[in-house]
């Protein structure tokens, strides 16, 4: 049993004098103080060989630990933060992929990173339970979004990203010099080339995904991808929570990547990029995916790019209408706008049970609703 808190060495010292005496009996002491006998006759003999200082608690550590870490897998732990920023969970795993012997647990990986000064703990205790939501299968909805643009040494770097929903597998990540629709398609153009096409993606409501919320109109890329077949979505307006799998792989660059360093140029830029995404597709471990990389969850599209655009068809007898260069469509000899970004387009008008009011579709897709009066 132990000793009182208050006063232990008062107490021991108190203990040891009076089981000294001539005539004391001990196991009758050892029911007053409390203490077990064992532990009477341990501080009796510290005492008798050490004086009063063998009283002193002593280090309860042990002297051997053959478990420990080894010195040389601490410096490969300290190694891997000091390139990725990781923690204990991720590192561990990286490790045990790597077929080294007697990788630490996660928590004993994470005890090393603190020892050694690399843990922010104000940072670690204000993480947030994840609320995840995601697709069922890869392609069904990807994500894309331009991350902030930063300068380098010549111009300005617009960095252009395309995320799996399903996976978090990063399709695309290039550097770019604007953000115009051309150059986002151009860039889509070489990815559905290689990874196919998915069934919808997410974009916000600005350029060029989109154009004047709330009334909203279709911008020319986003005529291209119905075309293609593929539904665009838009997030809600000033909610980029939406986005919140390409918003966190924006985050993820920034700290692994983009932090503190410089670039000379787009060239330059689109190397580290592409080195980059190989690391975070090929061998990152993902919290979401139970610390698999995203390339172990994705699966190319089954199907392809299309060697040219589709057919615009409706059916015999359908009310169709040729969009004019103003983005209107003229319907009982008035016109009705429609957008801009579908010039030259012909689009369907479906009578609605509601007297006078019309959807317009292109191909599957609503554009809007007219009223007429």
């Amino acid at each position: 049993m132990p000793w009182k808190e208050m006063n232990a060495m008062s107490l021991r010292a108190e203990f040891v004098v009076l089981a000294r005496q001539k005539g004391s009996n001990i196991r009758e002491l050892c029911r007053r103080y409390p203490i077990s006998s064992r532990t009477a006759y341990k501080w009796l003999g510290r005492y008798q060989q050490e004086g009063e200082a063998g009283l002193a608690d002593r280090s309860r550590r042990p002297k051997r630990s053959p478990k420990q870490t080894s010195k040389a897998m601490e410096a490969v732990v300290v190694a891997v933060r000091e390139e990725t920023g990781w923690g204990g969970r991720k590192i561990a795993r990286v490790l045990a992929k790597r077929g080294l012997e007697r990788v630490p647990h996660p928590n004993t990986v994470t005890d090393i990173l603190r020892r050694n000064g690399k843990l922010d703990e104000a940072a670690c205790a204000h993480h947030d339970p994840a609320q995840r939501f995601e697709r069922s299968l890869p392609n069904e909805l990807w994500q894309m979004d331009f991350k902030g643009h930063f300068a380098m040494l010549t111009g300005r770097c617009h960095p252009f990203t395309v995320l799996d929903d399903h996976s978090r597998f990063c399709l695309g990540l290039r550097a770019c010099p604007n953000e115009t629709g051309g150059t986002v398609r151009t860039h889509l153009q070489s990815i559905f080339q290689q990874y196919g096409l998915p069934q919808a993606i997410l974009c916000d409501n600005g350029g060029p995904w989109g154009q004047g919320y709330p009334t909203w109109e279709l911008s020319a890329l986003a005529v291209w991808l119905i075309r293609l077949g593929i539904y665009p979505l838009h997030g809600r307006p000033a909610h980029p929570q939406t986005q919140g799998k390409d918003e966190r792989f924006h985050r993820t660059l920034k700290v692994e990547l983009l932090q503190g360093r410089s670039f000379a140029d787009l060239a330059d830029c689109q190397h580290h990029f592409d080195a980059w995404r190989d690391r975070y597709n090929l061998w990152r471990p993902h919290e979401a995916l139970g610390l698999d990389p995203p390339v172990e969850h994705f699966q190319p599209s089954q199907r392809p790019y299309p060697q040219a655009l589709p057919l615009v068809e409706y059916n015999s007898g359908d009310i169709v209408r040729k969009v004019s260069s103003n983005g209107d469509v003229t319907y009982h000899n008035r016109p009705f706008r429609v957008g801009r970004g579908l010039v030259g387009q012909y689009v369907l008008l479906k009578p609605t049970p509601l007297d006078g009011c019309l959807d317009v579709f292109f191909c599957q897709y609503m554009v809007r609703q007219i009223v007429i009066a």
